[in-house]
């Protein structure tokens, strides 16, 4: 049998765009003899649907859409579709098998994720039954993203009570087809493939994944789709963080195809072409066409800039400069230099005049103090400008700070915080750094003294990050602790730091909280990201202590 997957980049809620992609790469297969075409899951309404999953006016589009669109485009071959269907008892996310125009059989999913970003207990009702089909003499065992991850002899510790896939190979399935939208977080593909790897080994049945490609909103989807012999062995991998589609045989399965290629994955090359792709898609799916960055001198802004220029093009972004009294000469001309390696436009506005007008208009009769108020008067006027500048020439303003900050609260609200997108909001500042090099590994594009200069706000004299913070090795790793693995004060000063600075860094994190509430989405490239997937009250007085 010829099975085809169709690693596609939905738009959410562009019923026809979507249909469209999928008819386009069935009028391909089908020309190329194609048994089956295997598509993502929800493709056809695009992952995640969110709370348009609620309307029934959309559920009705979706199904409108499927029979007018999709079931016809099953002449002559067959077609496994992800999307909603909906019963009286409620709204599954199921695969639906057609075949030669007509509907062959419905798999709903069984293990409905309600953790981290996902929330699909919120949406859809689970799938109580796991049957095979038979199609073209070969048992297929279709499953859906979550019901492939709950392997009890591969996990430490189970989501869920049942196995799905055990249970379609002990009813005797000969291939595991999975489709999935499997969100990417920086070492995601390495884990994932290797639960893949478990599963075929395990059984000895091929695995068949077809992953969703693209960003929507907060996620990014690095596809990866792939095949696995029933040995295991990695036999067809599709590409990444791109629209791939590829034909095989599965007459083939049983020779070794691709090389493991797991080794030599970079993972900051991953995290750049993630964050490249996320700004990418979020700026053509909202309808956006400029960024604009404000350039301080520093790595962060720097970093932003150029990964913007990756994403839209460098005609495409603009770098604006607001120096004051605090900014350095070489905070200045590193932006300059950086704007000219880039191409991309570079206007510098300064905000000196500004600034003297405030200081003189809330200090009437006494002395300016350069306490934090002031510190934070300069970030709301630069933010003020960059504004102006959105709203008059259609740019969505790029917020630059980095995850590291948005934790200790390191940042103004409606200074440095203005903005549509968080590009750095999920990458630590460590991170930051490692990514700052890889740009610059086959030449100069950030300028080297950005890189290895102090970071500094610049709104006071001699002003340094680690006035005020850990240094940045030892904060992210405590963050990272707190954060992503949700480890207490004592764990974490059970790795060997000062329980004072532990309690500082969790103290500041936890104030922090309404800052990080009020701030625009930002790219999710960890396991645990700010937003969705962290949902912290504002309002609390737990603190986690070292008992």
């Amino acid at each position: 049998m010829k099975i085809a997957m169709a690693q596609i980049n939905p738009v959410v809620g562009d019923l026809n765009y979507n249909a469209f992609k999928m008819e386009k790469h069935v009028q391909q297969f089908k020309s190329e003899g194609a048994d089956l075409i295997v598509f993502p899951e929800l493709s056809l309404t695009g992952y995640p649907p969110k709370d348009l999953l609620l309307r029934n006016d959309f559920l009705e589009a979706v199904q409108k859409t499927f029979y007018r669109r999709l079931l016809p485009a099953s002449k002559n071959t067959a077609i496994l579709v992800g999307m909603p269907t909906y019963a009286k008892n409620g709204t599954y996310n199921s695969a639906v098998l057609l075949h030669d125009g007509e509907i062959i059989d419905t798999f709903n999913k069984t293990l409905l994720p309600n953790y981290d970003i996902f929330d699909e207990s919120r949406y859809f009702v689970p799938s109580s039954q796991r049957k095979c089909v038979d199609f073209q003499g070969i048992k297929l065992g279709i499953t859906v993203c979550e019901d492939i991850w709950n392997d009890k002899d591969y996990w430490d510790r189970c989501r869920y009570a049942s196995d799905p896939v055990s249970e379609l190979a002990g009813q005797g399935a000969q291939i595991i087809i999975n489709i999935s939208a499997s969100p990417y977080h920086y070492g995601k593909y390495g884990s994932r493939v290797d639960m893949l790897r478990n599963t075929a080994r395990k059984y000895g049945i091929p695995v068949v994944y077809v992953n969703q490609v693209g960003g929507n909103d907060d996620l990014v989807f690095d596809g990866s789709s792939c095949v696995l012999g029933g040995q295991g062995e990695l036999f067809l991998q599709v590409g990444h963080f791109e629209e791939d589609a590829v034909l095989f045989n599965t007459l083939s399965l049983g020779n070794k195809g691709a090389k493991n290629i797991i080794n030599d994955l970079d993972d900051i090359s991953w995290l750049h072409n993630a964050l490249v792709l996320g700004v990418r898609d979020y700026f053509s799916k909202v309808g956006f066409k400029k960024a604009l960055v404000g350039l301080s001198g520093g790595i962060d802004s720097a970093l932003t800039a150029v990964l913007a220029a990756a994403a839209l093009g460098p005609e495409n972004v603009m770098g604006v400069s607001m120096p004051s009294r605090y900014s350095s000469s070489g905070s200045l001309s590193d932006s300059k230099d950086l704007a000219v390696n880039l191409g991309i436009e570079h206007r510098v506005i300064s905000i000196e005049k500004m600034f003297s007008v405030y200081l003189k208009e809330l200090n009437p009769g006494i002395e300016s103090v350069m306490d934090l108020a002031e510190e934070n008067i300069q970030a709301r006027i630069r933010g003020s400008i960059l504004m102006f500048i959105s709203n008059r020439e259609g740019y969505l303003v790029l917020i630059t700070g980095n995850k590291s900050e948005m934790a200790m609260g390191y940042s103004t609200l409606y200074g440095d915080m203005c903005g549509g997108l968080g590009l750095l909001a999920d990458v630590p500042k460590v991170m930051v750094y490692r990514l700052a090099k890889y740009v610059n590994k086959n030449g100069i594009v950030i300028p080297e003294n950005v890189i290895s200069k102090p970071p500094s706000a610049e709104l006071k004299p001699d002003q340094v990050d680690q006035d005020s913070l850990p240094p940045y090795e030892e904060l992210d790793s405590i963050l990272g602790a707190y954060i992503e693995e949700n480890k207490s004060v004592a764990e974490i000063v059970n790795m060997g730091y000062m329980q004072d600075v532990v309690e500082e860094v969790l103290r500041k994190a936890d104030r922090s909280e309404y800052k990080r509430q009020q701030s625009a989405p930002g790219i999710r490239v960890t396991s645990r990201a700010f937003g969705p997937g962290r949902r912290m009250p504002i309002a609390h007085r737990w603190m986690s202590k070292c008992f």
